[in-house]
This record gives structure tokens, C-alpha cells and sequence, in this order.
């Protein structure tokens, strides 16, 4: 089992940056696939991004594809999610998640480890 905490949201002007963290206890993130997704108020939570077991193989949302990158830090333990020139429909809770069951890397329901979310804000 992991834990998953996550950090770095706030309140950023559009075409800002942020970086998010999701830092792990419990086991090493190495060990699974790992993902970033998000909600708004009112919707669906969605895919955001998602890094495979080796690192070699990044997925991401064609709403985001170009701007954000998601990475991992073994030594630390974390994952990250930096998020470069952000736009108002970018506001939402930020979610990271290990991925613990086989399917689509962009369904949250292959995903057993959620974080509690940290809020992102985009003013335009």
C-alpha cells in the first residue's frame, strides 16, 4: 500500500506556471504506474497525465499535451506535474493516483491510491 500526499496548488494568473508534488510513504512509486488526474466543480474527474512503471512512457490528455509534463523523482519518492502556461479551464482539484489494476491508464477505476487533491486556480 502507498500513501499519497499532494502539494503545490494555488492561485496563478493565466499563461502562469505551478509544479505540482505528490510525495509517497509506504512503498516506492517506482513500483507502479502512476497518474495525475483532475475535477472541477460539477464534473467528472478526468485523466490529466499518467508516467508508466520504467518512466519511459508518458500518456497525456490532449487538453493538456504540450503544456504540462509529469515526471518522478525515485530518490524522493515523488511525482510531479509541472504545469506551464495554464488557462482559466485548468481550475480544479489535482489529484495524484497509483495505478494497481490492468486497463486504460486514462480510467480512474484502474486506480486503487488517491491523494486528498490540491486546488488549482487559474484567474484569467
Amino acid at each position: 500500500q502507498v500513501q499519497l500526499v499532494e502539494s503545490g496548488g494555488g492561485l496563478v494568473q493565466a499563461g502562469g506556471s505551478l509544479r505540482l508534488s505528490c510525495a509517497a510513504s509506504g512503498r516506492p512509486i517506482s513500483t507502479y504506474p502512476m497518474g495525475w488526474f483532475r475535477q472541477a466543480p460539477g464534473k467528472e474527474r478526468e485523466f490529466v497525465a499518467a508516467l508508466s512503471v520504467s518512466g519511459a512512457i508518458t500518456y497525456y490528455a490532449d487538453s493538456v499535451k504540450g503544456r504540462f509534463t509529469i515526471s518522478r523523482d525515485n530518490a524522493k519518492n515523488t511525482l510531479y506535474l509541472q504545469m506551464n502556461s495554464l488557462k482559466p479551464e485548468d481550475t480544479a482539484v489535482y489529484y495524484c493516483a497509483a495505478k494497481l489494476y490492468s486497463g486504460s491508464y486514462n480510467s480512474p477505476s484502474r486506480y486503487e491510491y488517491w491523494g486528498q487533491g490540491t486546488q488549482v486556480t487559474v484567474s484569467s
